[in-house]
């Protein structure tokens, strides 16, 4: 049986590969879907990977998940750092979260070591660049009780 993982990311996600490169890295959030439906056929689990700049398009996704997805991988973006709202449909959707980020939020400004999607998440991964969503598939395996398969 394979479990769905939503994977939301937010506002300027779209912009990867061209905004940023030095913070965030070549990559674009197309190689990055790319990347994880591949890497969690083996883990058992299947992948939607969806992109929103809208908070409320993102809490409707969360909101739909309920009962139709295992886990939640988020990459909220700067709605990490604002959102009460995100944070409380998280808490409501009953799957568990994995927070992650392409840079080392730790690293960078001030206001960007305080996060709201935290409070809801089982775990954060952040500072690995694409390479934080694959290691966020692991973890969500694992919480699920999944074998490795491959």
């Amino acid at each position: 049986m394979t479990l769905s993982v939503l994977v939301l990311n937010g506002p300027n996600l779209n912009m990867l590969g061209r905004r940023e490169p030095e913070v965030y890295g070549g990559q674009t959030l197309a190689d990055i879907e790319a990347a994880c439906v591949q890497r969690a056929a083996p883990l058992g689990l299947s992948v939607e990977f969806r992109q929103s700049n809208s908070e409320g398009e993102m809490i409707d996704w969360i909101q739909q998940s309920r009962g139709n997805h295992a886990a939640l991988i988020v990459n909220a973006g700067a709605y990490t750092h604002t959102s009460v709202a995100l944070l409380d449909a998280l808490l409501a959707c009953q799957a568990p979260v994995i927070e992650v980020h392409l840079s080392n939020i730790f690293q960078r400004e001030s206001f960007r070591h305080e996060s709201y999607v935290s409070k809801a998440a089982r775990g954060m991964i952040c500072g690995f660049g694409g390479l934080s969503y694959e290691l966020a598939l692991e973890a969500a395996a694992r919480m699920l009780g999944i074998e490795q398969q491959g």
